[in-house]
């Protein structure tokens, strides 16, 4: 009961009441164990109706790999207790009071898909009113499992379900239903959002399973759906790979005589491979169906290497020609090392034949009684078999000379004729061009395909 208690003046009395006064009425205390230890009803045979709202605060993590679904969620618990009621203007309009959480007995509702314990403090109080109405807020960091289909991944959406329902209370005791719809819930998770971390808030669908037989549970499923943001991995993985096909599809302007292009083709293929270990460290390694992703991926794996493969059969065509040329190459280097010595030799046999024109001289001799005219034809005479001696082997020189001539002129055309491609080179620069068509062909419609399906329901 309120005391009474007089204003000095005398004007108007005033009643003193306190929460204490209404928890006396009721006769709450930690002690009692009336309210506390069962269901709150006087007829056991009349279930407890129970209201549950569910709304969402943050979206803190979504792991992939291991399927987990890690939300922030504000939950209200609302039912009756038959045990609980007063007036309120026995008590100065006193119409709800707040409690001690482990005071008054609670729904044990819990989460199917939660797989840790709730990491958030829970609220300390709860609120009655003064028609026996019982309410409880709490809010829950709740590690759930959640089945991913990341066949669109990075372009997936999830809908990962958070399924309420009594641990050991059945549909005759506990009569489960949610206290707002989908529309509702959806608009009020929008307005209380704080966080969604890379992902993109789409709705939450409230599903209200009642059980058809008492033995059953009753069960809400609260679906919330949510669609990844793209671009950072758009940025990171998917531009990479796609600046890596645009590489090899460069390499075809490298020249095939070198080993650089080989090379490059190598290293460009390594580092493909690398950013597929990255991708396996971010998808779960049990799935229905083979992400795109990894089909994209692979497919660019396996374009790169065939591609690969067929730079090494043009070199080793290529080689076909080259090696031939490369001996014959020698063996005319060698073969005109020699001509040269001959040529040399010869020359110097010719020349130390020759006489030195400079040191002939005529003597007049008196005695013989031949006038100086007639040894000097006779001088003349012998000079000239001399020359005609003399001229032959400077004849055999000069058609030395002219032959040697001739084969450095067979010498340079058959060079020329070898400058042209061979066979096998013509050969191999054909199937270069018509890989590069096909190539470039079967790139264009495979990133065609796997965009579209990235991009369809």
């Amino acid at each position: 009961m309120c005391l009474g208690v007089f204003a000095v003046d005398g004007v108007s009395p005033e009643r003193d009441c306190s929460y204490q006064d209404v928890l006396n009425h009721l006769n709450l205390t930690r002690n009692n164990e009336l309210y506390s230890m069962t269901r709150p009803v006087k007829n056991y045979k009349r279930p407890t109706s129970v209201s549950l709202e569910v709304l969402l605060y943050a979206i803190l993590d979504v792991v992939e790999k291991e399927q987990k679904f890690i939300p922030y969620v504000w939950t209200v618990m609302r039912w009756h207790n038959e045990y609980i009621s007063w007036d309120p203007n026995q008590f100065c309009g006193i119409d709800n009071v707040s409690l001690p959480n482990e005071i008054l007995w609670k729904p044990d509702l819990t989460i199917e898909e939660m797989t840790e314990k709730d990491k958030a403090p829970p609220s300390p109080y709860l609120t009655i009113n003064d028609k026996g109405d019982v309410e409880v807020q709490d809010d829950q960091v709740l590690v759930s499992t959640c089945r991913m289909h990341i066949y669109k991944f990075p372009f997936d959406i999830q809908k990962c379900n958070l399924s309420f329902k009594s641990v050991i209370h059945t549909a005759k005791e506990i009569r489960l239903h949610a206290s707002d719809n989908s529309s509702e819930a959806t608009e009020w998770s929008r307005e209380v959002m704080r966080t969604q971390y890379e992902w993109l808030f789409i709705n939450m669908t409230v599903t209200d399973k009642n059980a058809t037989n008492l033995v059953d549970q009753d069960i809400i499923v609260y679906t919330i759906t949510m669609k990844r943001r793209p671009l950072l991995y758009i940025v990171n993985f998917l531009l990479p790979v796609l600046f890596f096909l645009c590489l090899d599809l460069a390499s075809f302007l490298i020249s095939d005589s070198g080993g650089e292009k080989l090379s490059f083709k190598v290293t460009v293929l390594l580092a493909v491979t690398v950013l597929q270990l990255i991708l396996n460290e971010i998808l779960p390694s049990s799935s229905d169906r083979i992400p795109l992703i990894a089909v994209y991926c692979i497919g660019i794996f396996a374009l790169m290497l065939l591609s690969l493969l067929e730079t090494i059969l043009v070199m080793h065509l290529m080689e076909k020609d080259s090696a031939p040329q490369h001996n014959e190459a020698i063996r005319d280097h060698s073969q005109s090392e020699d001509c040269k010595t001959q040529s040399k030799a010869n020359i110097h046999s010719c020349y130390g034949d020759m006489p030195r024109w400079t040191q002939c001289a005529c003597i007049y001799d008196a005695s013989t009684g031949e006038t100086p005219s007639e040894l000097l034809t006779a001088a003349n005479e012998g000079n000239s078999s001399k020359l005609m001696e003399e001229y032959h082997p400077l004849e055999k020189l000069s058609d030395e000379l002219r032959g040697m001539e001739k084969t450095l002129s067979l010498l340079l055309s058959s060079r020329k004729e070898e400058e042209r491609p061979g066979h096998w080179t013509r050969l191999a620069k054909k199937v270069n061009r018509v890989f590069f068509g096909f190539y470039v062909t079967v790139v264009i419609l495979f990133l065609t395909v796997i965009f579209l399906k990235w991009n369809g329901a």
